[in-house]
């Protein structure tokens, strides 16, 4: 019994990371050029947008909400702040910094509509998500936005010696959001209200004020992955982001967030996007069908989603199960 519940153990902590590797070292031998220098660089650039919206929706996650919006945000943002610079002639950093209030008031009106309604932040998101699309197409017609300055390709495609600023940048977000999580106040209150809202409610905790505040950073990365993706393509599209959201759930989901609320690492996240960074691209090196791609991302979502749930299921039979031997003692 105790060999099993130590192997159950081990699994449960390092299990996504024997996944990780494992892939990691059959794609090696599988994949042409996987392991070439460039091909990792590349990546690196590639996983930047994934990564910083992943931090963004593991705060969401682990507070028990979800935002569906978070793609068609990707493309809306994408496309204002090249329009901004192409369009009307924009200065380039206040381009950007409008870029990112628009992102943060999105965020805003996400967590409003969420906490003022009590309708699920699911649908909320959904119907968000369609009212931004087409804001997004009104801005380009559907027509890439060409013409930024070219000192602005040099965030999501310059480099400081070899390491790509791009990723600098994801890093240093993804350290911010571990911070966060587990050194601030806001950190246990987001734990506490994704675990249980109105127990978080009976101890003080203003949860209303915790989600709206986690919907807008979340949004705020996202408007900071848009700039760094518009750099990167130097192209402003308003289909850049469609479906984006969901490659992120699945990253975040598939490192071990629990999509139920309160439980989650930055650690898992970050875990989660190197498996769908390094899958994506592995895929592709082996020149597999596109469509098979996204049967394979589908099929992880639903294992992790699957599994997530029996462990939530197993933590609560154990906790129930405390309760009943705490009685009768």
């Amino acid at each position: 019994m105790k060999n099993e519940k130590n192997i159950s153990t081990i699994i449960s902590k390092y299990g996504v990371l024997m996944v990780f590797i494992l892939m990691f070292i059959v794609f090696s031998f599988t994949a042409p050029n996987f392991l070439n220098v460039r091909n990792l660089l590349n990546v690196s650039r590639q996983i930047n947008t994934l990564g910083i919206c992943s931090v963004g929706m593991t705060l969401l996650l682990i507070a028990g909400s979800i935002d569906l919006s978070q793609g068609y945000q990707l493309s809306l943002l994408n496309v204002l702040c090249a329009w901004m610079m192409a369009e009307k002639g924009v200065p380039m950093v206040l381009a950007i910094l409008l870029t990112l209030v628009v992102g943060a008031l999105i965020g805003v009106i996400n967590g409003v509509i969420v906490v003022r309604s009590g309708v699920h932040p699911m649908i909320v998101t959904l119907g968000v998500s369609q009212a931004l699309n087409g804001i997004s197409f009104l801005f380009s017609n559907g027509i890439p936005i060409y013409g930024f300055p070219d000192s602005f390709s040099k965030l999501g495609q310059g480099s400081i010696g070899a390491v790509p600023i791009s990723l600098i940048i994801m890093v240093i977000i993804m350290i911010i959001g571990h911070f966060i999580l587990s050194r601030l106040p806001y950190g246990r209150y987001l734990y506490a209200v994704g675990s249980n809202e109105e127990s978080a409610k009976l101890a003080g905790v203003n949860t209303g004020t915790v989600k709206i505040i986690a919907h807008t950073l979340s949004a705020f990365l996202t408007a900071i992955a848009a700039v760094l993706l518009l750099s990167r393509t130097n192209s402003g599209l308003s289909s850049n982001g469609a479906g984006f959201e969901f490659n992120v759930i699945t990253a975040c989901v598939l490192g071990g967030v629990s999509n139920l609320g309160g439980r989650g690492t930055m650690y898992q996240a970050v875990l989660g996007v190197l498996i769908m960074g390094f899958l994506e691209n592995g895929m592709l090196l082996m020149n597999i069908n596109e469509y098979w791609q996204l049967v394979v991302k589908g099929v992880l979502l639903l294992i992790a989603v699957v599994y997530d749930a029996s462990m939530s299921r197993s933590a609560e039979r154990v906790k129930k199960l405390k309760a009943i031997n705490s009685e009768n003692k």
